[in-house]
């Protein structure tokens, strides 16, 4: 039995044979890509100031879990051009589902920087509401956030809005079934997600070559009749652009999109990772050289956009962010352990009205 194809949909889904790139690592512009249009000046002028930003608030949360304010933090130095382009690509109608490691991002959108925060320091699952930022709840299981992506998007498409949902992943959680059942659900519904993977190439200690054997994670979106891409995910200007297309592709009717970012996490997995146990300093030396921070910055001051007094102006705003932060974190927050019973059930069974009468009594023969 014959089969037959249709070779020009498939060249319509395949990612680029290697990653789109605008700017090389010493930050010198290349031949732009063909399909991409770079973003304008001062749109990465605002991309620097939240990445400078960004990485300002990632070492002071860093600091902040040393110092017994936090009880873990992923950090996710080096991945600010993800981050951050990430962010920028939507508006403000559109919907944000992020992982654990997406902190700078939510910052990025506007959200309190000590209601990120809350889930790290242990007081809520989520800190934010996620209904008025529309941002949903920071993610630790893996891939679980993209299915219900998917539904939300749905969701949106089904009420008439031309609202785009983005479902941020690591290249851990593409091993996870969920991950494949949101492409799949996607596909065959046309619903308006993007798919964004940051490969930082390990999966807390598993490296990407233990996790698939396909030539790019992007490739895996021909399977399920999605269009793919894949981005040097370091190059701010390459990510903006392309994550820029993958939003209009899906706000336009064109269903979802799966992007590859190819960057690196400089840090640990969390401050309880020893990373020095699977991966060489001279690999990590090696990406910390591509530094997207430090790419776009060259970039920027080659063009005449950025000069040295806008750079001291952006890292100027970045200290005053930290000292706020500083200051709020040290704060003990007012707690109420009788929240342990609240948001359960509408209707509290009658389990959870014993179980808060027992909490009741034992905290007053405590005060006694």
């Amino acid at each position: 039995m014959s089969v037959r194809t249709h070779p020009q949909v498939v060249d319509g889904l395949l990612p680029s044979p290697a990653p789109v790139r605008f700017v090389d690592e010493d930050g010198k512009p290349l031949e732009p890509p063909a399909g991409y249009r770079a973003p304008g000046d001062e749109q990465l002028l605002e991309a620097y100031r939240r990445m400078v930003l960004g990485r300002r608030f990632d070492r002071q949360a860093t600091a902040l879990t040393k110092q017994g304010r936090l009880a873990v933090y992923p950090s996710s130095r080096g991945q600010e051009a993800c981050q951050i382009a990430g962010v920028l690509a939507l508006r403000e109608d559109d919907w944000l589902f992020p992982t654990y490691r997406d902190s700078v991002a939510l910052v990025s959108r506007g959200i309190d920087p000590v209601e990120v925060l809350t889930l790290l320091r242990g007081d809520w699952h989520c800190g934010y509401d996620p209904v008025a930022t529309r941002v949903a709840p920071q993610c630790t299981p893996l891939a679980t956030q993209t299915i219900h992506a998917v539904g939300l998007a749905e969701a949106l498409r089904r009420k008439g809005e031309d609202a785009v949902v983005m479902a941020f992943i690591g290249d851990g959680g593409t091993s996870e079934g969920d991950f494949h059942e949101a492409l799949n659900y996607a596909a065959v519904l046309r619903a308006p997600v993007v798919f964004f993977v940051q490969n930082n190439k390990y999966a807390i200690s598993v490296p990407l070559a233990r996790q698939t054997a396909a030539p790019a994670l992007a490739y895996k979106g021909i399977g399920y009749g999605m269009r793919s891409e894949q981005v040097d995910g370091n190059d701010l200007v390459a990510v903006l652009s392309v994550l820029t297309e993958a939003v209009r592709h899906a706000r336009e009717g064109g269903g979802p999109f799966l992007v590859e970012a190819h960057t690196y996490r400089m840090d640990s997995h969390t401050n309880a990772d020893d990373a020095t146990r699977y991966r060489t300093s001279e690999e990590v030396e090696q990406w910390e050289s591509a530094d997207p921070l430090a790419r776009l910055e060259t970039y920027l001051r080659d063009r005449g956009a950025l000069d040295a007094e806008g750079v001291a102006a952006a890292n100027q705003a970045a200290e005053e962010f930290a000292a706020r932060l500083r200051d709020a974190m040290n704060t003990d927050p007012e707690t109420d352990p009788f929240e342990l019973f609240d948001h359960v059930f509408a209707d509290p069974t009658p389990q959870l009205r014993e179980q808060r009468a027992l909490l009741a009594s034992e905290l007053t023969a405590t005060e006694d």
